[in-house]
């Protein structure tokens, strides 16, 4: 069997303002999402390893979300740390515009810790859930380090913390350094401009510094993709560095449902893209397959049962 190591980090989500409900809704989210994904859209031949650390307050319930999924690897279990866990309260003003704010203080990776956990694995797949689960130097040493492919979604590496925990867009400093450590790299359309330029210009600086496929999430409008040729999900070499000019088009996406909740659909696409890349998916048909699982999520409330919703199954209980 083969492995893919899953970094991100576990949340507990107040959600306020959701299908018009008058009252909040709470239940696992942040990388839960991307975990009931993989669980899901992974090869038959390949199986989860969390490297994901909780804290010790909500890990029961955390570990028992994880043994419901069928593809972690035989006794998998999160990391248990003495931080309090992280909560998020979202509010939702519309189904595209939400406030968020963080409570908890579970810490990222050194890559003292996390050197020795990547050295068996043959893929990896990072969520920035927190945006401090790996500094620009532990990222750097990840990609001197492990030489497997990588793919990251970047989203909240992209969000500061104001006052009393708010989330709040920021630039990403260092954006080439960043972009080299991974080879696929997801952003949302809104992230695009955080980063630095037009997509154009974002694509360019991204496949010069050894991208191998940025993709930029539009919401109901689908997914964009860059790349130059030949395409790999693995770390550029001599061998094959890309030749050709960049390539771009879009994968529209099916409609949307008219209800529904937004949360977590840029995780399920982003795990179900990976893990259709691992299969050697064709990059335009692999957007299609994410854009399908991401737009399934949005009349599932939350990530509990989630694989069984996207296998259209009914959950156990």
């Amino acid at each position: 069997m083969k492995r893919l190591g899953v970094i991100g980090t576990m949340v507990w989500d107040t959600i306020y303002g959701r299908d018009g409900r008058a009252g909040p809704v709470e239940e696992w989210g942040g990388i839960a999402y991307a975990l009931a994904a993989l669980d899901v859209a992974l090869p038959e031949d390949w199986r989860i390893v969390p490297l994901i650390k909780v804290g010790r307050d909500m890990a029961g319930p955390a570990n028992a979300f994880l043994r419901d999924l069928a593809r972690p690897i035989p006794g998998a279990r999160f990391i248990e740390v003495p931080e309090p866990n992280n909560r998020v309260t979202l509010r939702y003003e519309t189904v595209g515009r939400r406030f968020e704010r963080l409570q908890g203080g579970v810490p990222g990776w050194r890559w003292e810790e996390l050197g020795p956990l990547v050295r068996d694995l043959d893929a990896l797949y990072v969520n920035f859930i927190a945006g401090w689960e790996l500094d620009l130097d532990t990222a750097l040493l990840l990609r001197h380090g492990y030489q497997g492919p990588i793919y990251a979604d970047l989203h909240s590496l992209l969000l500061g913390i104001a006052h009393h925990g708010l989330r709040v867009p920021r630039t990403l400093a260092d954006a080439a350094r960043w972009m080299s450590c991974f080879d696929v790299v997801q952003l949302n359309d809104e992230e695009v401009g955080l980063v630095g330029g037009t997509p154009m210009e974002v694509a360019a600086t991204a496949i010069a510094a050894g991208v191998r496929l940025l993709v930029v999430t539009l919401g109901s409008r689908g997914a964009a993709y860059f790349t130059a040729r030949p395409f790999a999900f693995a770390p550029q070499t001599a061998a094959n560095a890309p030749t050709g000019p960049i390539e771009t088009a879009r994968v529209a996406a099916p409609e949307a449902h008219a209800a529904g909740d937004p949360t977590g659909c840029g995780d399920v696409f982003g795990a179900t893209l990976a893990a259709e890349l691992l299969k050697e998916t064709a990059i335009a048909e692999a957007i299609a397959a994410a854009n399908t699982a991401a737009g399934r999520n949005v009349p599932h409330h939350g990530a509990t049962n989630l694989q069984y919703h996207l296998r259209g199954e009914i959950a156990p209980r």
